[in-house]
């Protein structure tokens, strides 16, 4: 059987559903090929099921330090089956919002394996999907134009395979029946301080391992040092400039022993489980691209500024093309990648404008460049930064931690990067990412009245303390 349509999709994650429902406004034809759940990896396996557990943490913090607030509780008892639940059934409702949005827009889904195939009788150009439906059947999509959007898994070191039971990557740790009473978790990254700042609040005995001199290796040095500090303030051991050798991890009933090795100094560490936080590989085997002229050797999917391949008719985005490999990367370059298609007018996407979150206690937000980033760009810089603890609205909800960091250009003022971390800063990052977008400079953020008292005056006083007019510190 043959299907035909203006656009096709491979792929139904956050990428390839918001390109479809994009592609739909603009009267297009659709069909989204998934062969799993529409949501992909971030609603099922990443983004929401992870923040669900990490909010499940939050709040247990939140009473164990009740306290303070004036607050006496007693008999507080975690029930980790409960949390589990509330995670399915928040992930269970999203899922039921993205198949709404699909039949509201009269996109058809094909659950299948999808590959492309080569010029065919079907299509005079290579394109065209040959799917394997579940019952065994195949369908052939014909599209005008076809977006790529496959995704990534984790990745695996060699000796450290995750058998779901003692080693553990990002995906079988969501689905834990139970907590560990120790874990070792192998790379700082953005996922693997998130999972230790979790466990952490959950109780678990939490040790990192990053091969890198910081942690988070991407984010500024100052936010990373002081992540670290209050990582060990609430318990967790971190090992910086450290690796581990996987040829001298021994399971037992015990759990996992393995060697850490940071210069010419080893030591064995032990713990009931061991997670692998290494990074993401692109998605992209078995997918027919042979069968085109799409570019992939590096490992990921090769487009140019406007999501094409080498095949200007097929298109990919999100984390089978490699870069930043965020969720709401994927959905504006999906968005990108039909106005394109489209004849759309474009905007210049540059990716260094696109906001990074870390979802730790407190959270970590960036955009832009870094003070090190902006000098190895040849930028002559100059900074300003304010602590939480002189915010009102910070100290009201004890969450003194963290600051906010503005990075501008000495010359001619513009912003060249924010950093933040503390209380509820990947929800403050908006406002940056804003600026940024908008040319704006430090004193046009500074001099828009904040509302007192908010967390937001942080990143005006921030703004301010550019050019030395702070107030409150």
């Amino acid at each position: 059987m043959t299907m035909t349509c203006d656009v096709a999709i491979l792929g139904g994650g956050t990428g390839g559903y918001v390109a479809a429902i994009r592609a739909a406004q603009l009267g297009k034809s659709v069909i989204v090929i998934e062969m799993d759940k529409l949501g992909g990896t971030c609603l099922h396996r990443g983004c929401i099921p992870s923040k669900s557990l990490l909010r499940s943490a939050e709040v247990l913090a939140e009473i164990n330090e009740s306290e303070s607030y004036g607050i006496e509780t007693a008999g507080v008892e975690l029930v980790f089956p409960k949390v589990q639940q509330r995670k399915e059934a928040i992930v269970e409702q999203l899922h039921q919002g993205v198949q709404y949005l699909m039949r509201k827009h009269k996109i058809q889904v094909v659950k299948g394996k999808g590959r492309i195939i080569g010029p065919s009788i079907f299509s005079p150009r290579s394109g065209a999907v040959a799917v394997e439906l579940e019952d065994g059947e195949m369908e052939t999509v014909v599209s005008t134009n076809l977006i790529i959007a496959t995704g990534s898994r984790p990745r695996v070191l060699p000796g450290l395979q995750p058998d779901g039971k003692v080693i553990l990557s990002s995906e079988e740790a969501l689905t834990l029946t139970e907590l560990p009473a120790s874990i070792i978790i192998v790379g700082g990254g953005v996922i693997g301080v998130e999972w230790a700042s979790m466990l952490a609040d959950f109780g678990v005995q939490v040790t990192v391992v990053e091969a890198a001199g910081q942690l988070l290796p991407q984010e500024d040095e100052e936010v990373a040092r002081e992540l670290l500090r209050l990582l060990k303030k609430r318990g967790v051991t971190v090992l910086t400039g450290t690796t581990v050798d996987a040829e001298t991890s021994r399971i037992s009933e015990a759990g996992i022993a393995i060697e850490a090795r940071k210069g010419e100094q080893a030591k064995t560490l032990t713990a009931e489980k061991l997670l692998v936080s290494v990074g993401r590989v692109a998605n992209i085997e078995n997918l027919g691209l042979e069968n085109t002229d799409i570019r992939f050797d590096t490992g990921v999917i090769a487009v140019n500024a406007n999501m094409q391949t080498a095949e200007p008719h097929i298109y990919a985005i999100g984390d089978c093309i490699g870069g930043l490999q965020l969720a709401h990367a994927a959905s504006h370059e999906g968005i990108r990648a039909v106005n394109h298609l489209a004849g759309e007018a474009l905007h210049p996407y540059e990716t260094h404008l696109v906001p990074r979150c870390v979802y730790t206690r407190p959270e970590v937000a960036s955009v832009g460049y870094t003070e090190k980033e902006a000098k190895q760009l040849g930028r002559e810089t100059v900074t300003g930064k304010f602590p939480f603890s002189a915010i009102g609205k910070a100290v009201v909800y004890g969450m003194k931690d963290g600051f906010v960091k503005v990075v501008a250009d000495a010359k001619n003022g513009d912003i060249l990067g924010v950093q933040m971390i503390g209380p509820h800063v990947t929800d403050l990052i908006g406002e940056a990412a804003l600026a940024q977008v908008l040319d704006a400079t430090p004193w046009e953020v500074g001099e828009t009245i904040h509302a007192h008292p908010t967390l937001s005056e942080v990143l005006g006083e921030a703004m301010l303390a550019v050019d030395g007019r702070a107030i409150g510190f």
